[in-house]
């Protein structure tokens, strides 16, 4: 919103709010740059690569790399120490606390030996930033919907998500009413949600109330909440490629 009405240096400080809050959110560093060094609209229906000079990016990371340093600096010096790193930064990549939630890593590094711990914590944090540069490079002809990919791949795949990052991602949909058209399956899209806001309440009243269920029932509704988030996201990804892209009949492909 900053970027479009030409506040890029509100839109910095508000990304380095949001990554001090949550690491993770660094994975829209490059969307957010991309955005304010070309025209922040979206054109999915009329993709064309904006000229760009990547030299005039280079300000822009300086001013974020201060706005972050300050916002470090201000909370050390409220807590008088670095210790608040480990606590606040280091519980994201290290996941201390394996309390039962929506996402999909609690039970996994629950059921792991320690041994392993480790590596896959390295790999599931990595897992995350893996998918922005693709993204960016695919949707370089619209910069704005790879921001809103991105949206649903952290709200996915991130260490210790709630019902509002999908949330997020599912409403921003209403900004890109040209892919409507061009979702595969959106009714089974809907219904996985609708079956995981059904078992997810229920399944914890059978495991923590009732005591006739257990640990799996719980985690099983949370592996359809992802397989709903996995298809909401892959269905907006094939409904923009086909926006962007216009089939007629035959085998002809032609870009608009």
């Amino acid at each position: 919103m900053f970027a479009s009405e030409g506040h890029p240096s509100a839109c910095l400080l508000t990304l380095a709010f949001l990554i001090h809050l949550s690491p993770s959110a660094a994975i829209f560093i490059l969307p957010v740059l991309l955005l304010l060094i070309t025209e922040p609209l979206s054109r999915l229906a009329s993709p064309r690569v904006f000229p760009s000079d990547i030299r005039k990016s280079w300000p822009l990371v300086a001013e974020f790399a201060a706005y972050f340093v300050i916002l470090t600096l201000v909370s050390t010096l409220v807590c008088g120490s670095f210790s608040w790193v480990g606590q606040t930064w280091g519980a994201v990549f290290t996941l201390p606390d394996l309390t039962p939630n929506p996402g999909l890593w609690w039970y996994f590094f629950t059921e792991m030996f320690d041994h392993f711990r480790p590596f896959f914590l390295m790999v599931f944090s990595v897992h995350l930033f893996i998918y922005v540069l693709p993204i960016c490079i695919k949707f370089q002809h619209d910069i704005l919907y790879a921001g809103f990919l991105l949206t649903g791949v952290l709200a996915t795949f991130r260490a210790y998500p709630t019902l509002s990052d999908p949330g997020l991602f599912l409403s921003m949909i209403a900004l890109f009413p040209e892919i409507y058209p061009h979702l595969r399956h959106p009714i089974v899209t809907t219904l996985l949600h609708l079956h995981a806001a059904l078992l997810l309440p229920l399944f914890k009243h059978l495991w923590l109330a009732t005591g006739t269920g257990n640990a799996n029932f719980f985690y099983a509704s949370t592996l359809v909440f992802g397989m709903a988030n996995g298809g909401g996201l892959m269905d907006a990804i094939w409904a923009g490629l086909m926006t962007a892209m216009k089939v007629k009949e035959g085998y002809e492909v032609t870009q608009e």
